[in-house]
C-alpha cells in the first residue's frame, strides 16, 4: 500500500513531474530545431528513429493533463519549458507563440490549485547553438542566462520554483562521454568542458532570476547508488570513482566551490582554461536541493583509458529498463546530501519512478509493480524524515507515457498510459492509488 498524506508532514508536498520535449509535441507552435531532432534523424540512434515532433501532444491537450494531475490530488506539478520553444535560434528572436503557450499552462495549473514548479532545460538544446558547440562553449552560460530572463519575465511571477538545469550529468557525461544521448559524443575534452560549462550556466541561471526577484530557486541533480561489484580494492575503487564523477561532482561544485579531487585526475587536463575561477558563480545560493533517484549499479575495474571501469548486472529485481529496483539508495542519497552538502536547505525528491510493461485490458492497466516501487521508495523517503533530514516533497516520474529519449516510444513510465497512434490517455491503477492515497 502506498503510504497516505496523513503520515508524512502537515507540510509536505506531492507531485508528478514530465518535461517539454518529452510530451509537447515539439512541431507544434512556432517551436525551433533541437540537437534531439538532429540527434533522433541519425540512423540507429534512436529506437525505430523515433522522435518527439507529436509525443503525447501535450501543446494542444494541456487543460486534460492538467486535470489529471489535480484528480490525482497531487500539490505540485514539475513541468519543463523547452528554450528552443520560447527562442528558436537560441539567441535572438523571441517566439510568442512559446511564451503564450507557457503563460496558459501556468495560469492553468493555478486554477486547479496546483503549483508550478518550472525547469528551465530538460535536454533539448537549439539546434543552432550545438553548431556554435553547444555546451562545449562557455558563451552558453551567458545564453541560457538571456533565455532565463526572457521566458522568467514572463511567468516568474506566478511560478512557485524554478531550477534551472535538470540532472546535469545526463546533460553532460552521457550525452558528450557515453554518447548515448545527444550529441551523442564520445570525447573526453568535450565532456570535461560541458561537465564544466553546464554548472556555470545552472549559476548564471541562478543570477538572471536572483536580478528578476524570484525566489525558491533549486538545483536538480540525478544520482545513481554506486556498490563496489566485489570485495576486491579495485572494484572499491572504480565505485568510488562513478560515485565521483556521476553523484559528489555537481553537488561538490554547486555547495563546496570544489571539484572531486579523484575526478580531477582524469577530467582536469582537459578542462577549459581559468575553470576555477568560475566556482562562485556555479555556486550562486539556492534555496533547495532536488534530486532525481532510480537505480544502484553493481562497478568492477575493466582495465584500458581512464576511468576504466563498468558496469556489472546486480541480482535485484529490474524495472524495464534493467535498473535494480533499490530504495535503500534514495534513503542514502538523501542522508548524504544534507549531512555532507546541503545542511538546513530543504531537500525533494524530483523524480522517482520506474518502466513497466503496462498493457490494457478491459480498459484498466493494473501496474502493481509499480504501485509496490512507489510504495517501498515512500517510506525510504519517510525514514530519513524521522531521522530529521529536510525531505520536503516528493514527485513521481512521470505523469504520462511519453518519449523515452533514446528508447523512443517503448518505455512506459506513466502514471497515465498514452496510446501513441490515438493519444488516448488511461489513467493507470498506480494513479488511482496514488490520488486514494493523496485525498485530503
Amino acid at each position: 500500500m502506498i503510504p497516505d498524506r496523513s503520515s508524512f508532514p502537515a507540510d509536505f508536498l506531492f507531485g508528478a513531474a514530465t518535461s517539454s520535449y518529452q510530451i509537447e509535441g515539439h512541431a507544434h507552435g512556432g517551436a525551433g530545431r533541437t540537437h534531439w531532432d538532429d540527434f533522433a534523424a541519425t540512423p540507429g540512434n534512436v529506437v525505430n528513429a523515433e522522435h518527439g515532433a507529436l509525443a503525447c501532444g501535450h501543446y494542444h491537450r494541456w487543460p486534460q493533463d492538467l486535470d489529471l494531475l489535480a484528480g490525482a490530488n497531487f500539490d505540485v506539478y514539475r513541468f519543463s519549458c523547452s528554450w528552443a520553444r520560447v527562442m528558436p535560434e537560441g539567441r535572438g528572436a523571441v517566439n510568442g507563440e512559446g511564451l503564450d503557450f507557457y503563460e496558459r499552462l501556468v495560469d492553468g495549473m493555478l486554477e486547479r490549485g496546483l503549483k508550478p514548479a518550472a525547469t528551465l532545460y530538460h535536454w533539448e538544446l537549439p539546434s543552432p547553438l550545438a553548431d556554435l558547440g553547444g555546451w562545449r562553449n562557455r558563451d552558453i552560460a551567458n545564453w541560457f542566462a538571456d533565455y532565463t530572463e526572457i521566458l522568467m519575465r514572463r511567468i516568474g511571477d506566478r511560478v512557485w520554483s524554478a531550477a534551472p538545469i535538470n540532472e546535469p550529468w545526463c546533460v553532460a557525461w552521457l550525452s558528450h562521454f557515453l554518447g548515448h544521448h545527444a550529441p551523442g559524443l564520445r570525447d573526453i575534452r568535450a565532456t570535461a568542458r560541458a561537465m564544466h560549462h553546464v554548472g556555470l550556466a545552472h549559476g548564471r541561471s541562478i543570477q538572471a532570476m536572483r536580478g528578476l526577484g524570484m525566489k525558491n530557486l533549486g538545483a536538480v541533480c540525478n544520482f545513481e547508488y554506486a556498490q563496489p561489484a566485489d570485495d576486491s580494492a579495485e572494484a572499491a575503487a572504480a565505485a568510488r570513482l562513478y560515485d565521483g564523477y556521476y553523484n559528489r561532482w555537481f553537488l561538490s561544485a554547486m555547495f563546496r566551490k570544489e571539484y572531486p579531487a579523484d575526478v580531477l585526475e582524469g577530467l582536469g587536463p582537459h578542462m577549459p582554461e581559468g575553470w576555477q575561477d568560475d566556482m562562485d558563480t556555479i555556486a550562486s545560493p539556492v534555496d533547495w536541493a532536488g534530486l532525481n533517484y532510480y537505480t544502484r549499479k553493481l562497478i568492477g575495474p575493466t582495465g584500458g583509458a581512464w576511468p576504466a571501469h563498468g558496469e556489472v548486472t546486480g541480482p535485484l529485481p529490474k524495472t524495464e529498463m534493467g535498473w535494480e529496483i533499490y530504495p535503500e539508495g534514495l534513503a542514502y542519497f538523501l542522508r548524504r546530501t544534507a549531512q555532507d552538502y546541503t545542511g538546513d536547505l530543504p531537500l525533494y525528491v524530483t523524480e522517482n519512478g520506474m518502466a513497466a510493461p503496462d498493457q490494457i485490458a478491459d480498459g484498466v492497466v493494473q501496474d502493481d509493480d509499480r504501485i509496490a516501487f512507489l510504495a517501498r521508495h515512500l517510506e525510504a523517503v519517510q525514514s530519513v524524515i524521522a531521522e530529521g533530514v529536510p525531505v520536503k516533497g516528493y514527485f513521481t516520474w512521470s505523469l504520462l507515457d511519453n518519449y523515452e529519449w533514446a528508447l523512443g516510444y517503448d518505455k512506459r513510465f506513466g502514471l497515465i498510459h498514452v496510446d501513441f497512434e490515438s493519444l488516448q490517455r488511461t489513467p493507470k491503477a498506480s494513479y488511482h492509488a496514488l490520488g486514494r492515497a493523496l485525498a485530503r
